[in-house]
């Protein structure tokens, strides 16, 4: 016969063990708990995040300056694949500022884009296409000046964009002087 002493030797290990499986459950339990607490805010987005429109001026300087540098670029470098690719986001970077924003000071964004850039980006294609940089510059100092003819037009014409030269790849002057 198993006496008292016996018995509760026995049940030792199993209560250590379930002592042992109950912390290290509170114990996972806690540290998940303070993860998502810790990640605090960025664990799910604000609602107002999806609300974030840029402005005409962000997406100017974040999406139609660069191509029509890189544009620019390419043909500089007679890279005339590169300057197709580069025109087509040119286009579509101009489709996508007016979608986001449909007017400006009452007057159809979109219309007034396609308006003062579907000539010059057709000469553009056609000069791309036939290799040709005297057209393609003809063609891009015309789409510069439509760029500014818009900017004028918005009474923006502190913005001055021009044909990049050798010495500087920006497209934007900023130099009063000239």
């Amino acid at each position: 016969m198993i006496g008292p002493e016996e018995t509760a030797i026995r049940r030792r290990p199993f209560m250590v063990a379930a002592i042992a499986a109950t912390a290290a459950a509170i114990l996972v339990i806690c540290l998940v708990a303070w993860r998502g607490v810790a990640a605090g805010p960025e664990a799910t987005p604000s609602p107002h995040a999806t609300e974030y429109l840029p402005s005409i001026s962000d997406l100017m300087i974040a999406t139609i300056q660069p191509r029509h540098e890189r544009l620019w670029q390419a043909e500089q470098g007679g890279n005339w694949e590169f300057a197709a690719y580069e025109l087509g986001n040119l286009r579509g970077a101009f489709d996508r500022l007016g979608r986001a924003h449909p007017s400006e000071h009452d007057i159809s964004f979109p219309d007034m884009i396609t308006s003062v850039t579907e000539q010059p980006f057709k000469e553009l294609n056609s000069a791309i296409q036939s290799k040709d940089g005297t057209a393609f510059a003809k063609a891009y100092a015309d789409l510069t000046a439509a760029c500014n003819s818009c900017h004028q037009a918005l009474n923006h014409s502190v913005v001055e964009v021009r044909v990049p030269n050798r010495t500087s790849t920006s497209d934007l002057n900023t130099d009063t002087r000239n």
